[in-house]
């Protein structure tokens, strides 16, 4: 183990809680950093406390629907349990959302040339859940909790009954009124390079490490056989496969994808289980997605997997992190901002 990396998880062992807001103030010291790049710790506030320039809060709920996150953890664990593939489902449900307009549920929004309507959103699973947990809330609190609100907390928990880390979330995010199909063709689905990537996660906030480190949702997951067939058959219109695929995966890969309609899982070898093994495969030539197996190789990212391969607490720790920055990019709270919908698949009618 290299001194560098020694030395990161000696500096990470006393970190429990993780978030991420917006101002140096909010922050203990740093821990580390890889070139270019800061992992933080948190002073974890009170539910009195907001942090947040956006008016986002901790105790949001404490008073208007004091039982919202029992209700939603449950249905979350009665959806997990039934079928654990949807933790997966709801971290890219989530992301696709946050990807386009920020966190404002637009993704939910059921209608002609809608998000949900798109081509690249045909595979998004996760809907009945958020829809379940909605029909529920409004029982119990009418009018109260937004469907964005119920996405981002329903990813977390989701997350957590898979082994993943916790983080807190804060509430106040308002639902979108525009959702447009053409708009959700922006989301990148794995064909990127690296530079593009980059630029995307820029422009919503975000920094080459939450790249990195959100791509390791990829240890959990499934991709269908259809998005990958262009690397096993003919990379680039050479006639041939992709020549990063480790041959022995690659025999794999074309047994198991001769018909474009199968799926095969993200993490070839431990694809139950939240953990940084995802990593591992890049460095092994194991990387499912072309994407996924950029990482290893470009130079501004190949140091941060190889980090995360070797040391499974800094992974986790800063997944936690990053997934709180994203569930806060573009959020809707201002007052004449979005609404708080009581049927997540449409605006409301009154």
């Amino acid at each position: 183990m290299s001194n560098s990396l020694f030395s990161l998880l000696i500096l990470l062992l006393p970190c429990t809680i993780l978030a991420s807001p917006h101002s140096p103030e909010d922050f203990d010291e740093p821990i580390t950093s890889f070139p270019g790049e800061t992992i933080y710790t948190l002073k974890v506030p009170t539910l009195e406390e907001n942090n947040f320039d956006n008016l986002l809060s901790f105790g949001h709920y404490q008073k208007s629907c004091p039982q919202f996150e029992s209700i939603l953890n449950r249905k979350v664990q009665e959806w997990i349990h039934k079928d654990y593939t949807l933790a997966a489902s709801l971290l890219r449900l989530h992301f696709h959302d946050c990807s386009i307009r920020g966190c404002d549920a637009s993704i939910l929004l059921n209608h002609d040339g809608s998000e949900r309507s798109a081509q690249a959103s045909k595979t998004l699973r996760g809907f009945d859940v958020i829809d379940d947990i909605k029909a529920e809330l409004e029982k119990h609190c009418p009018k109260t909790v937004s469907c964005a609100d119920i996405l981002t907390a329903a990813t977390r928990d989701a997350t957590v009954k898979l082994g993943g880390p916790y983080w807190p979330v804060p509430y106040g995010r308002k639902d979108g009124l525009v959702s447009i199909a053409k708009e959700a063709e922006m989301v990148p689905m794995g064909h990127e390079n690296i530079t593009s990537l980059v630029e995307f996660f820029q422009s919503k906030g975000l920094n080459v490490l939450d790249l990195v480190v959100l791509s390791g949702a990829h240890t959990i997951g499934r991709a269908s056989c259809g998005s990958i067939q262009y690397r096993l058959y003919n990379y680039n219109g050479t006639g041939k496969p992709d020549p990063s695929i480790a041959p022995k995966y690659l025999n794999f890969l074309q047994r198991k994808c001769r018909w474009a309609s199968e799926y095969v899982d993200l993490d070839a070898t431990t694809p139950r289980a939240f953990d940084p093994v995802y990593y591992i495969n890049l460095k092994k030539k194991m990387g499912l997605l072309s994407t996924d197996q950029l990482l290893y190789s470009d130079p501004r990212t190949s140091p941060i997997v190889s980090a995360f391969a070797g040391a499974p607490y800094v992974f986790t720790h800063q997944f936690a992190v990053s997934m709180a920055k994203l569930g806060d990019v573009e959020v809707l709270t201002g007052e004449d901002e979005g609404e708080i919908r009581t049927n997540c698949n449409a605006i409301n009618a009154y």
